[in-house]
This record gives structure tokens, C-alpha cells and sequence, in this order.
């Protein structure tokens, strides 16, 4: 079997307020086939800088219940030591999605590599908020 590649992204959520306002956006481009959710775990840091870890059959049934239409595959992933390190990231008072999600678009894409012989040599994601912030250096130089 052939897999796209895999990123792993943490999204924090100041104030322990997530509430799922990102979850039509990732069910959108899991039903459209763009990616595949492979592992989600959430990582909560409370205002005294207490880490907590919630794989997602861990939750209650209500979180539960906004997580079920992304069809997850709950693999384990994920290991302790990148959520321990992500708890480190994170501010006080936050609550973070680390997700691994496979990029099913870039599976022909990478089929066709193989076939020619071609292999990966680097690869590497640049943030959108990076992408924004060079752009916007670049529109005011001209």
C-alpha cells in the first residue's frame, strides 16, 4: 500500500476553550479525500502549568460525539515523549490538538515517483503564517 505523507501539527487554543469551530474544516477535506486523520490526542495545560493527556477515547461523550464524523484511526502514533514535549510548548491555560494526518492527495503523486525510481531527498512544511509574513515583507519592499 501506498501512503502520501504524514504531518504531525499541533493547534493550541488559549483560555481551555476549544469548542470545535475547526471541526467542519477538517471534516470537509477528510470527506473530500484531501487527508486522512491518523491519531489525535488532546493535550491540556492548566494555569498552574499542570500537563494533562486525553487520547480521544478518553473524553467525554460530547467531544466524543464532535471528534466521531472525522472517522480517526486512534493508532497510538502518537508517543508520549511529542506530547510531553508539546505540553512544554504550550501556555498556561490552553488546551492543544496534536493530529497526525496523512495527505491522501499527494498519493498518485507519490506512486508516480516510485514508478520513475524517484525518492524523496527533502521535505519540508513552511507554516502558513510564515508563507503570510515573507509575502507581506515582500509587498512592502515593492
Amino acid at each position: 500500500m501506498t501512503y502520501g505523507p504524514v504531518d504531525f501539527i499541533v493547534l493550541e487554543f488559549k483560555g481551555n476553550q476549544f469548542k470545535g469551530e475547526i471541526i467542519p474544516a477538517l471534516i470537509e477535506i477528510v470527506n473530500q479525500g484531501t487527508i486522512r486523520l491518523i491519531d489525535l490526542v488532546i493535550v491540556q495545560k492548566d494555569k498552574e502549568g499542570k500537563v494533562s493527556l486525553h487520547e480521544l477515547q478518553q473524553v467525554d461523550k460530547a467531544t466524543i460525539r464532535l471528534f466521531d464524523p472525522l472517522k480517526i484511526d486512534v493508532t497510538g502514533l502518537i508517543k508520549k515523549e511529542d506530547l510531553d514535549m508539546v505540553g512544554e510548548m504550550l501556555e498556561n491555560n490552553s488546551t492543544a490538538a496534536a493530529m497526525l494526518f496523512e495527505n491522501l492527495w499527494a498519493v498518485k503523486f507519490v506512486q508516480a515517483a516510485q514508478a520513475a525510481n524517484g525518492r524523496v531527498v527533502m521535505q519540508h512544511r513552511i507554516p502558513s503564517e510564515v508563507v503570510a509574513e515573507v509575502i507581506k515583507e515582500l509587498e512592502t519592499v515593492t
